[in-house]
């Protein structure tokens, strides 16, 4: 029973590290080994710390049973595989909220009011982004600019910004997360919340050091072309954009966080430099994520 879950963290891992380091690896500043490693120490560390609030959110929106839980699991978890192979960077939020509303469609009880709540911070996610990488671009540029440093040293210094700002976001990721992976099991007693968020960080790590290489470049080389400080603006944005839903208790897109700070960057050096085909793709998987994931949990579970 918990296979689907499994694979759902792992499909996870796997399309959603893009999102964190994908930027510092397209800019040749990490090497991806060294992202892989990072990243997945971090996520099952914010999902043992940070992951516990959006369990509940996340898990209220259908009562589910053990066949729901299997199916929910298992039609996010093909979307987003599916999505991966395609080298497309999605949103396994609204893959899972769109397994869910399938089920819950199919049995005709579903939480309207939370899934209203959900779709509002879907749409604030990638506007706060660009607001934040917007305000810290300058910010913070000006303040590594006024320091008395040659370049070598400058370097260092993104370097190691770049670093610590993945490892931030690879914890928001777990901890914002992790309700994608494993929420639904917590909710019908199939496993504790330190069980659930223990296995549930555990498969993403997996899917990050498996199966992550495919998709890491699309996000930030494809987009927008980053030197090593648009690189660390937009991982940083990312975490704290995450960080701050985790902190609520509201599972989002680690996807459309990144996105939102990559344009926001973009709109600052020049709304030219944005690749406008690679986002129409992008924006085109954000809206038929959760429609995808959503007739497949409700084909399977109207066959079943």
């Amino acid at each position: 029973m918990l296979s689907s879950g499994i694979f759902m963290g792992w499909s996870l891992g796997s399309n959603d590290s893009a999102n964190i380091f994908g930027t510092a690896v397209a800019s040749k500043t990490i090497k991806y080994k060294m992202a892989v490693i990072l990243c997945a120490v971090f996520v099952v560390l914010g999902s043992l710390i940070g992951g516990e609030n959006g369990l509940h959110t996340l898990s209220g929106l259908v009562k589910q049973t053990l066949e729901t839980v299997f199916i929910a699991s298992l039609s996010a978890a093909i979307t987003v595989t599916v999505m991966t192979i395609l080298k497309l960077p999605v949103s396994t939020s609204q893959a899972m909220v769109g397994a869910i509303a399938g089920i819950g469609l199919s049995i005709g009880n579903i939480n309207f009011s939370g899934l209203t709540k959900i779709l509002f911070v879907w749409i604030g996610t990638p506007f706060g982004a660009i607001i934040i990488s917007c305000i810290l671009y300058p910010i913070l540029g000006k303040i590594l600019d006024s320091l008395p440093i040659n370049i070598f040293t400058r370097d260092n210094i993104l370097k190691f910004g770049l670093i610590l700002a993945g490892c931030y976001a690879s914890y928001s990721l777990g901890a914002n997360n992790i309700a994608n992976v494993i929420g639904v099991y917590a909710q019908v007693g199939l496993l504790n919340i330190f069980q659930a968020l223990l296995i549930g960080g555990c498969s993403i790590a997996l899917g990050i050091i498996t199966f992550s290489k495919r998709v890491m470049m699309t996000v930030g080389k494809k987009l927008v072309k980053l030197d090593p400080y648009s690189a660390f603006i937009a991982v940083l944005s990312n975490a704290i954009i995450l960080d701050i839903y985790a902190r609520t208790g509201v599972p989002t897109s680690s996807y459309q966080a990144i996105i939102g700070s990559v344009i926001g960057i973009g709109l600052i050096k020049s709304v030219r430099t944005i690749n406008l085909k690679t986002l129409i793709s992008i924006f085109l998987g954000w809206i038929f994520t959760p429609f995808i994931s959503l007739l497949i949990s409700y084909s399977i579970y109207s066959l079943l």
